[in-house]
Parts: structure tokens; sequence; C-alpha cells
């Protein structure tokens, strides 16, 4: 049942049918409205990306500085979710997304004006704060509004944006560099918040309903979160997707430095080629829709596993031992990000099924481990040395420790054949 104006998506009457889900119409309308809100975190964290360099030479400090303010940016995005899920479960959806734009713009501003790195890292938790508000609030409108195996393709459509995004990202911010400086990059992000506010009053309709709220305080949101702790599945499922996580962010944040430094890229090169390896992801996710109609989300999400742990280790080869130049690089590199395309709708289509009641919270705590996760990962690349060796070992380890999570904690081979199919009714 659809929205009318403001009014919220009713839920089912207790021993009704469930509320029947939106039209194919109505999905993509929907899909399009929560695709533009979740392109706010992969824009920020990337468009600045081709500036990394530039910004080291003008606040005169060093790459690993540079980097800890992407790490800066990944933090603040893993405890907003923290902290938004909750309220979100609490106050509905629309007041904790409006607010915390509204936070990423400000921060946005005060960007361009950073004296010194200390200040622009802070600054960036903040964006990091806000941004972190449209993520986890658009996978619970998702939960809210889809069940089943349409959960699993909604996402892998909104894994479309979260793949188009960091391709545009670097391009955009390589291109705006071409008519101003880095400080223009974040002009060009406050912007881009102020219009998402917008989107959020005007385009986005209530979709928890008050009687669906939880409202139990911090002693409930404590034991929401002990409760989702303790499902080994769920928590599996968490780690796995954060680890997939840290294995794309070790690539996110040693790319410009490898692909520019030690390859010779410029500016508008970087970005072109950061670019073309990301259609590997958005095709991955694209080809998903496909891939569900014949298997389940736990069997596709094996062998993607089982692909990119190969496809990384390959490239730690290539990597240590100079082999092939920035083609050895980049292909193998593609091939983990076509697999990470296959992972980030599948574990969070299983892990959110489990917890349907809590969808806001369950949807925090998944994406505050994917980026706390990313978050550790993003430096580490920088103190192993910022070289093509140093980022392949950082993505290797992250694909490998992913695989073997599923297979010792999760064991998708044991779980109910109901959930395995991803049953209609969660």
């Amino acid at each position: 049942m659809t929205t009318v104006h403001d009014r919220p998506i009713a839920p089912a009457a207790p021993g009704s049918a469930a509320p029947a889900e939106p039209s194919v119409r109505e999905r993509a309308r929907i899909v399009l409205v929560l695709g533009s809100l979740i392109a706010l975190g992969p824009l920020t964290i990337d468009m600045y990306l081709p500036a990394l360099p530039a910004i080291e030479t003008a606040l005169n400090t060093s790459p690993a500085a540079i980097q800890l303010t992407l790490t800066g940016t990944l933090a603040g995005v893993a405890v907003g979710q923290l902290v938004i899920g909750p309220l979100s479960d609490a106050l509905g959806r629309r007041r904790p997304l409006i607010a915390g734009t509204v936070l990423h713009v400000l921060a946005s501003v005060l960007c361009v004006v950073a004296p010194n790195v200390a200040l622009l890292g802070v600054l960036r938790v903040l964006q990091g704060l806000g941004a972190a508000a449209a993520g986890v609030i658009a996978m619970a409108v998702v939960r809210d509004l889809f069940s089943g195996l349409t959960v699993a393709r909604v996402l892998s459509r909104l894994m479309l944006v979260m793949g188009v995004a960091p391709v545009l990202a670097p391009t955009l911010g390589s291109q705006l560099l071409r008519w101003t400086n880095w400080r223009g990059v974040f002009v060009a992000l406050a912007v881009l918040g102020a219009g998402l506010v917008a989107v959020s009053r005007f385009a986005l309709r209530e979709t928890l309903p008050p009687e669906r709220r939880r409202s139990g305080g911090l002693t409930g949101t404590v034991r929401t979160y002990a409760g989702l702790l303790g499902d080994r599945v769920y928590l599996g499922l968490v780690l796995v997707t954060g680890l997939a996580m840290a294995a794309l962010f070790a690539y996110v944040s040693g790319s410009s430095f490898v692909l520019q430094q030690q390859y010779g890229l410029d500016e508008q090169q970087f970005g072109i080629a950061f670019g073309a390896g990301s259609v590997s992801l958005i095709a991955a996710t694209q080809l998903n829709v496909r891939l569900l109609r014949r298997f389940t989300p736990q069997r596709i999400l094996t062998g993607a596993l089982v692909g990119g742990t190969v496809a990384g280790a390959v490239l730690l080869l290539f990597a240590a031992a100079g082999v092939g130049g920035l083609a050895g690089v980049l292909v193998p590199l593609w091939v983990v990000l076509g697999a990470t395309g296959l992972v980030f709708p599948n574990a969070p289509a299983i892990a959110l099924a489990r917890h349907g009641e809590a969808a806001g919270t369950a949807s925090a705590l998944l994406g505050a481990v994917q980026f706390g996760v990313g978050a550790l990962a993003a430096p580490l690349v920088g103190v192993l040395g910022n070289g093509s060796a140093a980022m392949a070992a950082v993505v290797a380890a992250g694909m490998l420790l992913s695989a073997t999570v599923l297979v010792t904690v999760v064991r998708p081979g044991r779980l109910p054949a109901s959930e395995a199919a991803l049953p209609q009714e969660v």
C-alpha cells in the first residue's frame, strides 16, 4: 500500500494479510528517490580523491595524514549510523534523515575554509555523520516496503547507484579541479547536500507509522543491539560485508597515490581509470538480479567470495612481483570489484530479512561495521607504504577474511531451506 501525500504506508492489521508491495511503477520511483539519497555517502567519500595529492601540498602535510581525513569520513558514517538507525525506529524515517543531511551541508561549507589538515579531518567526520542518515534510512525504507527476494532485487538496483556514484565522483572531482582548486569540491558537496534536503522534504513519504515505532529509549536501544549481536548468522553477515568493504576502501584509499604517483596518471586520467574499474561492480549488481531467478542469495554470496579471494591473491602476486604493469593491477582489481558487487546486495538482504521488526537499527549496525572496518583499512595502505603491493595486500586480506567468516560463522549451507530462499513472509 503506497502513501497518499504524507500519510505513511499502513501496516497490516493483526491477523490480516501483509500489505501489498508497491507496484512496479511506484517501485521505480522509490528506487530513484532512495538512490539519490544513498549516493550522498559515496560522493562525499570519493569526490575529493583526485585532489588528495594537491591537498597534501596545500596544507603542507603527509600522505598518511591526508588519508586520515578519509578515515575520519568513514568513521563518521559508521558512528552516525549507530545513532541514526535507532532514532529512525523511534521517530520515523524522515526527521532524522533531514537533520543528518543539514549537518552534512554545514560541515561541507566549513571544509571550504579549513586552514589545516587537523580541522579538515574533524569536519570530514561531521560530513560522514551527516551522510550516514541517507544510507541507513534508505536501507530501512527498503525493508519497510519490501520483503523476501524483492529486498535483494531492490538492493541490487540501489547498488547500481552505489556503483555509479564512485564512478562519477572522482571524474566529477577531476573535472572540477580543472576550474577550481580542492576547496571547490566541498562547495559542490554542500550544493548537493542542499538539494537532497529538498528531496528528503518533498519527495520521500514516511514509511514507518507511529504504531510500528520502537520507543524504548536508551535501554530499548541497547537491548535491540544486544539481540542483534546475539544472532550468529546476522553478526557473521555483518562481518562478511564489512570485510568486503575493507577490500573496497583499500582500493579507494590507495588508488589515487598508486595510479597517479606510481603509474604517472594525471588527475583526469585517474578519474577515467577509477571509473572504468567500477564498471565491474555496477555490472555485477545488475547481474545479481538475473542470478536471483536461479540461485539463492547464499549461493551467489559464496561464489562471489570464492572468486574475489582468488582474484585478490592474483592481484597481490602481480603487484608484489611487478608483473603486468598497470594492467596487472587493474584487471584483478576489476574482478574483486565485481565480487563485491555481488556481496553487497545479498549479504544485507539475508541479514535484514532476519530482523524486519527493527530494520533501522539492524541497518545501522550493518552500515556501521561496513564503514568502520573500511575506516580501519583506508590508512593501513598508507602505513604499509602506499604502493601497489601495499594496496593489494589489504585488498587480498579483506576478501580472504570475508570468505573465512562466511564459511566458519555464517555457514550458509546449514541455514534452513526456507531462509535460504528468502520467503516473502519473514
